[in-house]
């Protein structure tokens, strides 16, 4: 609807004297279609006109002179009501499309801005569960959202690959590993040694004291430690990407903690250089006052922390990207850290502290409660995808056994399926695991969205026709059921927008959801194919549109919208 606020506001603000912008930020879309299709509430012009809104409303319908696409306006209480022309409507929405193709709805605020987005992040040496899941598909999903709205992302997985957990990996690989190469089964049976280790240490305590021992060789570069360490690092890196490929992810940056070791005492001494240090039990930490516990940097033994690490690759990255902001799509349970780091910096006086921002989401649970690497209660990732495949594999040969190219329809059904059940509601609900869930192919789904979407290419191919172009006569959508596409088709761009801004796909999901249903009742009530010529056309293009859309929406949750299924 941007476009048709935009218009009105040219033609309302001389009459409240207001810039046109303040204009199309108080418009409303009303909750019912017979009360308009804009609303301009009066309500906040009462104290200043010294009048009730209704009469103030009533006031501005009778000397506003009505912009081309407004077909009447109406004072009703409070509100000032705009009704478009439906020819209008459908030729506006439907050109802008043509026009605009995969690019409808973007926008260029952006333009000339970094954004860094820091998603997904695994431990090396672990599998990839489904714990993984939100941070990895929210984060592709914001960082497309933000490239359409024109900003120059760069994308960065900040790998768990540095900790005493690899002083635990090293003892549990010397002692039950065998010296495998790990050519086969990796990362199986790093987790399996992992799940071992903490098993052992329970019976054994002093295997802690031999981890942290490996750990401290590591880090002052030690040769078979670090041999070690890079043996299980490239084995997970090579199993990430593959898992990595298939959800069609890709990163700019496999950057993790490190990365950042060397630079760790240049931020030590940067911190202490603004005077906000002090030492507590021979520790050095940042007093953050009586709300939040202090940020320890650096403990007492001189180990220095992940608040450490975590500073130095803030710094690393405010002068390599010069970013306007840095996003972290980190689970909640980790907000105090980041409150922390963003006092860290307020405190220091820097800019940085207004470019950290914390994306938290909820957690993946098992029905029994929150899963652990360490005990083994886990869900692999991969188990997911291939058993999700496998599902929709089953339901074509049952029910489209000729579809051409099913096995990759398969892998794009299956695997759209698991991402969306991860971006349909909003980030700060928690995600109890559960595979009839997850692999629900009825409803608000997005199997659903994409069938939607290969219905509207099914109706395109069938009329046998390459270009949709608009005819002259638009009467033809003018009905109710095309009327409320053409709105929501209007409403994309806005959807793009609150959607980056809020960092909620769940936004762009659920407009996709309106917009699949209003087109299957568009679909199951006018006639599309056969029709009068220029009706034929017009809906043509409408379905064209959708398809259009739809394909662009779940490319910006990270789903395929394939042909057929």
């Amino acid at each position: 609807m941007q476009i048709f606020k935009e218009q009105v506001a040219q033609h309302l603000a001389p009459l409240l004297d207001w810039e046109p912008s303040q204009v199309v930020d108080a418009l409303e879309i009303p909750p019912n279609s017979k009360m308009g299709d804009l609303a301009f509430p009066c309500f906040p012009l009462a104290a200043k006109l010294r009048q009730a809104p209704p009469r103030i409303a009533a006031d501005l319908a009778e000397r506003l002179e009505l912009p081309q696409v407004v077909e009447k306006v109406q004072a009703v209480g409070g509100y000032l009501n705009f009704f478009l022309k439906p020819t209008v409507l459908a030729q506006q929405v439907l050109e802008a499309i043509q026009e605009a193709g995969d690019t409808f709805g973007n926008s260029e605020q952006g333009v000339g801005k970094n954004i860094v987005i820091d998603f997904s992040s695994p431990n090396i040496a672990k599998p990839f569960g489904v714990g993984h899941m939100p941070t990895t598909v929210l984060g592709n999903s914001i960082s497309r959202l933000y490239t359409a709205l024109g900003y120059n992302v760069i994308r960065i997985n900040h790998l768990g690959d540095w900790g005493t957990q690899f002083g635990a990996m090293i003892v549990a690989y010397l002692k039950w590993g065998n010296n495998d190469p790990l050519t086969e089964d990796a990362i199986g049976k790093l987790y399996r040694l992992y799940v071992k280790f903490h098993q052992e240490e329970e019976k054994e305590p002093s295997l802690r004291d031999e981890a942290r021992a490996w750990f401290n060789r590591l880090e002052a570069g030690d040769e078979e430690a670090t041999r070690l360490w890079k043996l299980f690092y490239d084995v997970s890196l090579k199993n990430f990407r593959r898992t990595y490929d298939r959800l069609g992810i890709e990163f700019d940056h496999y950057t993790g903690e490190s990365f950042y070791v060397d630079k760790v005492e240049d931020a030590l001494e940067r911190v202490k250089a603004a005077g906000i240090t002090e030492i507590s039990d021979g520790a050095l930490v940042v007093p953050l006052g009586d709300d939040l516990p202090p940020c320890l940097l650096q403990k007492s033994d001189g180990a220095t922390l992940y608040a450490t690490r975590d500073l130095a690759a803030l710094f690393y990255r405010e002068a390599a990207f010069n970013p306007e902001r840095i996003i972290y799509v980190v689970a909640l349970d980790q907000s105090l850290h980041f409150q922390q780091l963003k006092l860290v910096l307020e405190k220091m006086g820097l800019p940085l502290a207004d470019a950290l921002v914390h994306v938290p989401f909820g957690l993946v649970k098992l029905p029994t409660g929150k899963m652990s690497t360490r005990r083994g209660h886990m869900v692999l990732l991969d188990e997911v995808l291939e058993e999700a495949t496998a599902r929709v594999a089953e339901i074509i040969a049952e029910k489209n056994p000729h579809l051409p190219n099913k096995e990759e329809v398969a892998e794009q059904v299956g695997i759209g399926a698991v991402i969306f059940n991860n971006l349909k509601n909003g980030r700060m609900r928690d995600i109890i695991f559960d595979w009839d869930e997850v692999l629900n192919f009825d409803g608000e789904t997005g199997p659903y969205l994409q069938y939607t979407h290969a219905r509207c290419r099914s109706v395109l191919r069938r009329s046998g026709q390459q270009e949709f172009t608009l005819p002259a006569d638009l009467t033809g959508l003018t009905d109710e059921a095309a009327q409320q596409v053409l709105k929501r088709l209007s409403q994309f761009g806005e959807a793009i927008d609150k959607a980056a801004q809020t960092y909620e796909p769940s936004t762009v999901s659920r407009y996709l959801l309106d917009l699949a249903q209003d087109f299957n009742r568009f679909y199951n009530t006018c006639r599309i194919i056969g029709e009068d010529p220029a009706v034929e056309a017009s809906r043509l293009a409408l379905v064209d549109a959708v398809a259009t859309v739809l394909r662009r929406g779940l490319y910006l949750l990270g789903l395929a919208a394939p042909e057929q299924m």
